[in-house]
């Protein structure tokens, strides 16, 4: 898989690859003959690597979150610039500049990224993008329901969810990041957080804030706060937390299984209180 991660990146950048090491899975460090770094991940799906790259070109168009920019990419290889890793700092510019991505806007809720492909992927399980008008249609039928279709939950404490979706306070549809866990936070060398892995489409903001709230984020009261100087959240926000995490909860029963069934249950029944 190496000698074809060098091939790959060689005909995407047009600078020869001399060099790579392994990050994580099908995932590569790769040295350029002219000095430089470039990350290379190989996807078995072709849709994934379209709505990877097409995912970070849109995040990154407003210029308000620093995003590695897309090197190239095939049928199954993506290559973007490598950002050194480095200690997280700059809170307040990354809480403020998620707000402004938000603000930045999608075309309609379930909006995929300009020319990127209605099937997408969040990590390794699907993700259906299709505009609809109401964000409540959209987040109980391509946010829900898909992922309920792969487990063995019980669908009942999820369809009693439904009636509080119309309860979330009405906003146009943000430009989200869609898959936005600490994991895919990176704090650079420059102190700045770094946006990598996108599943982005247009959806409700609290949804990211929801997702970045699940396995935690450095200096999170921090991010918050500053969030909240550019971008206010409608009052109530906190208790709807819950319910926004059963996205992300019912894509790692699907992926993942164990303990996350529990997870997803409980915030089932948080959401109803």
């Amino acid at each position: 898989m190496t000698e074809a991660a060098l091939t790959a990146v060689t005909e995407l950048t047009g600078v020869e690859a001399v060099s790579a090491h392994r990050l994580s899975g099908s995932v590569y460090e790769v040295d350029l003959a002219d000095g430089d770094l470039v990350v290379a991940k190989r996807h078995s799906q072709i849709s994934a690597v379209l709505a990877e790259a097409k995912s970070l070109d849109w995040i990154a168009e407003p210029g308000v979150v620093p995003v590695p920019a897309v090197r190239g990419h095939n049928d199954h290889w993506l290559v973007i610039e490598q950002i050194e890793p480095g200690q997280p700092a700059d809170a307040e510019a990354f809480g403020r500049g998620l707000a402004s991505l938000h603000l930045a806007g999608a075309p309609a809720f379930g909006s995929p990224p300009p020319d990127g492909p209605a099937d997408a992927w969040i990590g390794l399980a699907p993700m259906y993008n299709k505009p609809v008008t109401s964000w409540a249609e959209f987040f109980a039928t391509q946010r829900i329901e898909p992922y309920l279709r792969r487990s063995n939950l019980p669908w009942a404490p999820f369809e009693a969810v439904y009636a509080r979706l119309h309860d979330v306070p009405d906003e146009p549809p943000a430009r989200l990041h869609g898959d936005l866990w600490s994991g895919n936070v990176h704090w650079a060398t420059d102190g700045r957080a770094w946006l990598i892995d996108p599943a982005a489409h247009g959806g409700h903001r609290e949804t990211d804030l929801a997702m970045l709230q699940l396995f935690g984020c450095p200096m999170l009261d921090r991010v918050l706060g500053a969030y909240q100087e550019v971008y206010p959240l409608a009052d109530g926000w906190q208790a709807r937390v819950p319910l926004h995490q059963l996205f992300p909860l019912l894509v790692h029963v699907v992926l993942f299984g164990g303990g996350y069934a529990s997870q997803a249950l409980s915030a089932a029944r948080a959401a109803l209180r």
